[in-house]
């Protein structure tokens, strides 16, 4: 704003809320990839296993080529090493400096600060898909079936993960978030179906089947293995999952 001198003069407020939740969404993006241990998790860890087991043969995968069968799992441990993993740990040292609780009295509103998480996760995720999605293709994949059914998934397992995360650090001290996060990962990799067929686990597969990360990697690999329609029932559990995570962090999550 000028005056009839040519100065400028301020003009106090806020930034539109769009704009705001933008910075802070890029903002979030920069911090996350910045953060050694979160690149880790995200690209190191999926890259690393997607090569190793698709080019030795560790694990029985079934008829066809292993990669045929890893790459849609191992997409689906980027989403959750992402949005569940990567983002509890992170937030929960937000919470335990204080960082939540002084963004929280900014002008930026909770939800809107929730709002640039969740595109930070978004804009993470399609990275990490570009980047396996490069190297399972230079490694002989080759994906069939509905991209809309394949985004849909990865929507659906994205904010049940979200949910998850934000439950995690929302609730437990960082520490206990660290190591939870950290040992959930593990387990679920291993149990999940995302490296070893979960036909491998005999009776306890049907439990396992419940599980996000198993509806999830079961579901991508339905369709871009297998050419599946819709995988009605993995997309079942997992909106299950998204609401009931998201309705207990909104209700639970301490911001102190």
């Amino acid at each position: 704003m000028t005056t009839a001198s040519g100065t400028y003069t301020p003009k106090p407020g806020a930034a539109p809320l769009p704009r705001m939740i933008a910075a802070q969404a890029a903002l979030e993006t920069r911090m996350l990839l910045r953060n050694g241990e979160q690149l880790l998790l995200t690209v190191v860890i999926p890259t690393l296993l997607l090569v190793l087991f698709s080019s030795v043969d560790i694990v029985d995968t079934g008829k066809g080529e292993a990669v045929d069968f890893l790459a849609p799992g191992v997409l689906a441990l980027a989403v959750m090493s992402t949005a569940f993993t990567g983002q509890a740990i992170a937030t929960g040292f937000e919470r335990r400096y204080g960082v939540l609780k002084r963004l929280a009295s900014s002008p930026l509103p909770r939800w809107g600060l929730m709002a640039a998480k969740t595109a930070s996760v978004l804009v993470t995720e399609i990275l990490q898909v570009i980047l396996l999605t490069a190297i399972a293709f230079a490694l002989g994949w080759s994906p069939h079936g509905n991209p809309f059914a394949v985004l849909l998934l990865l929507v659906l397992g994205t904010a049940a993960f979200s949910g998850l995360g934000l439950l995690m650090a929302g609730t437990l001290k960082a520490e206990a978030t660290l190591a939870a996060a950290n040992l959930v990962f593990l387990l679920l990799l291993v149990g999940g179906g995302v490296i070893v067929p979960l036909e491998k686990f005999g009776a306890g597969q049907h439990v396992l089947g419940l599980l996000p990360i198993s509806a999830l990697s079961g579901g991508l690999r339905d369709v871009l293995q297998h050419g599946a329609g819709v995988p009605w029932a993995d997309l079942g559990i997992l909106a299950v999952w998204a609401v009931l995570g998201l309705a207990a962090a909104g209700k639970f999550f301490r911001w102190e």
